[in-house]
This record gives C-alpha cells, sequence and structure tokens, in this order.
C-alpha cells in the first residue's frame, strides 16, 4: 500500500492528475517551513515534498540553493526534519516525502532513518542522487518499513536504467525535465512527453514530471501527459518573498491547474 500512489491514481481517476509541491525545511525559519507546508497542503497541493538541507546541493536550482544554504545557516540538523514531518503529518492528511541526498540517510544509519521517518508520520524518500542499482540498503530498510521510495528518471537514461526505475520505485516515478518560456519550450516539453512515454512502455503505474514548472498552465499541459506535476522553485520563491500567505496563494493558483476538463 502505498498513500502517495493512491493520492495520484485517485486524481487521475477523476480525470487529471496530481499537483506535488516542494518546500525545504527550515527556510525562512522552522516553524515558517511547517506552517507554509500545511498551508500549501491547505491549498491545493496533494502530495508534499520536503526537502532536506544539504551542503553540496548539485541537483538544485540556485533559487533552492540558496534556501537551503539559508536554513543550514540557521543551524538545520536531520532531526529537524523528522520534527517537521510530525508537525504537518499532525495538521494534514497529505502524504509528505521527504527529499534527500543520499550521504545523510547513511551518515544517520539507514534502518534508523527509515524508522525514524515512519514513526513521524513520513510517506517515504525522493533520493535524487542514489541509483537503484546502488540502493540495495534502501530497497530492503523500505521493504521492511513499507516507505515510499521515488527514484529518478532523465531522458539520457537508458531503457534498462528505466526499466530498473519502474521496477524498484513505489508511490511515482520522478521524470526529470525543464520547463520554460523560451523559444526552446517546444523541445523541452517533447522530452519530456518521450520521457513519460518510455516509462509507459516500462509499465509504470505513476510518474510525475518536474524541475522547472510554474503555472497553472505549466501544470495543466504536464498532467496531459503525466501523473502529476512537481513544483518547487515558484514555491520557494513565493516563501522568500512573500511569507505563509504568498506560498498559499500561488499553490492554490498552481491546483487551478489540476482541474479536470470541462
Amino acid at each position: 500500500m502505498s498513500a502517495v500512489s493512491d493520492v495520484i491514481r485517485t486524481r487521475v481517476d477523476a480525470g487529471s492528475g496530481a499537483l506535488v509541491g516542494y518546500l525545504p525545511v527550515g527556510f525562512p525559519t522552522f516553524e515558517e517551513s511547517v506552517d507554509a507546508a500545511v498551508a500549501i497542503a491547505q491549498s491545493g497541493v496533494d502530495v508534499i515534498e520536503l526537502g532536506l538541507p544539504y551542503s553540496d546541493p548539485v541537483m538544485d536550482g540556485p533559487v533552492i540553493q540558496k534556501a537551503t544554504q539559508q536554513a543550514l545557516a540557521r543551524g538545520f540538523r536531520l532531526s529537524h526534519g523528522f520534527e517537521a514531518v510530525r508537525r504537518i503529518t499532525e495538521q494534514v492528511q497529505t502524504p509528505v516525502l521527504l527529499m534527500t541526498y543520499w550521504n545523510p540517510v547513511l551518515s544517520y544509519g539507514v534502518e534508523r532513518f527509515a524508522d525514524d521517518l515512519v514513526s513521524a508520520g513520513g510517506a517515504g524518500l525522493i533520493t535524487p542522487d542514489l541509483i537503484p542499482d546502488e540502493g540495495e540498503e534502501w530497497l530492503v530498510a523500505s521493504e521492511r518499513t513499507g516507505l515510499d521510495r521515488v527514484f529518478l528518471a532523465a531522458p539520457s537514461s537508458s531503457d534498462a536504467r528505466l526499466k530498473r526505475a519502474v521496477e524498484v520505485s513505489r508511490g511515482f516515478v520522478y521524470a526529470v525535465s525543464t520547463m520554460g518560456i523560451t523559444g526552446a519550450r517546444s523541445d523541452v516539453d517533447s522530452a519530456a512527453r518521450g520521457l513519460v512515454a518510455r516509462l509507459r512502455d516500462a509499465g509504470v503505474e505513476n510518474t510525475c514530471v518536474g524541475l522547472g514548472i510554474s503555472t497553472a498552465q505549466q501544470v495543466r499541459e504536464v498532467l496531459e501527459y503525466a501523473d502529476g506535476a512537481i513544483v518547487g522553485s515558484a514555491l520557494v520563491t513565493a516563501l522568500s518573498t512573500g511569507g505563509v500567505e504568498a506560498v498559499a496563494r500561488v499553490a492554490a493558483d498552481l491546483a487551478t491547474g489540476t482541474s479536470a476538463p470541462a
């Protein structure tokens, strides 16, 4: 059973798809990060992706890097991630996935990390720098605890790598793409559609597209071919410039992109 998958399938079966919203723990402060996550859930986000700040966020864009570095400078500790999950899940039913680079999990202890995440009410992990072939410890721990495990897939991934990601992921497969408003937009969108089609051919149950999605229209376009749209930087920017009220407004606007067609 997967709470994340259940939410996504419910949205897809209703004729649309899911909105996944990313925010980092500890930004601008710990309390505000919890309040912001609760606010986006109450404003229409279907799944929360809660990022754990890390000193070498090689796969994050500049907006998220700046936010996570600020959280680290304010004294973020890994235990704050579990506390944030606990505080959020006490207030809303929206499933919470932690997004984390793999080294902090190894340092903490894989089995201990899994147990503490379950105890906090978390749904699972998104692991951007962990490939399935190197994730045996996490596969074992997540199987024991029932946590979701979200692996990434990219247009450059081989068919064999995509198939493996589909086989071992639970919740959804994170399809990495780039959306934008430049002249290359059509090419980028074509790459995302092609990747999702390849994941379908590999037997994926749920796949969500992320990186660069920032408007309700882009959410709507992604949901024409994917099961979910992942938004991060647009929410972090709103939180940075306007606080919890602003991020709630942006989340509500993005959620209009998940409305089923008339």
